[in-house]
C-alpha cells in the first residue's frame, strides 16, 4: 500500500486527523529515516518518501543501521553525541506538558534522547511493535499525545 499522506503530526503532538494517523502507522519491517520536516522538529519519515511522516507507537522497538548520533552540540556545534547502541525503544515523555517535545528514544542503558535531537538521515527498521494493552494503564501508556494548537 502506498502512503500518500503529507505531514500528519510532529514531535509536539499536533495531529491533523486520526484517520490519517492510522494510515501512516508503522508495521514490523518498515524502514524509517530521520527527517527534518521544516517545522523546527525532526521525526521519522518513510524511507521511500521523506515527505511522509509516520506514526510510531510508544513501545515500538527500532534497530538502527549505523551509529546513533545526535545533532551537533556544544557552543560552536562541533561535537555530536554518539550512543553505543544499535537498538532503542520509542517513547513519549513529558506527556503532561502541552508545549514540549514528546517523541524520544530510550536506549538499553536507560538514556533518553529526544527524537528532535537525532541526527538527520539516520535509518532504522521497526523490529517489534508494542504488545496489545491488557489493562487500562497499559492502554493509556501506549496512547500518543494529541494536542491541537
Amino acid at each position: 500500500m502506498t502512503k500518500t499522506v503529507s505531514k500528519i503530526g510532529n514531535s509536539q503532538g499536533i495531529i491533523f486527523d486520526a484517520a490519517l494517523m492510522d494510515l501512516a502507522r508503522v508495521k514490523v519491517g518498515d524502514k524509517l529515516t530521520t527527517h527534518d520536516f521544516g517545522t523546527g522538529t525532526r521525526g521519522f519519515a518513510a524511507s521511500e518518501d521523506a515527505g511522509v511522516a509516520v506514526c510510531v507507537l510508544p513501545g515500538t522497538e527500532l534497530s538502527f543501521a549505523g551509529e546513533i548520533a545526535s545533532t551537533p552540540i556544544g557552543p560552536l556545534g562541533w561535537r555530536k553525541n554518539v550512543f553505543n547502541h544499535r537498538t532503542a525503544i520509542f517513547r513519549q515523555i513529558n506527556k503532561e506538558k502541552a508545549m514540549a517535545y514528546h517523541d524520544a528514544l530510550e536506549f538499553p542503558d536507560g538514556q533518553i534522547l529526544l527524537l528532535t535531537l537525532l541526527g538527520e538521515g539516520q535509518q532504522a527498521t521497526v523490529l517489534q511493535l508494542p504488545a496489545e494493552p491488557k489493562t487500562t494503564a497499559e492502554s493509556v501508556a501506549q496512547q500518543r499525545v494529541v494536542y491541537v494548537g
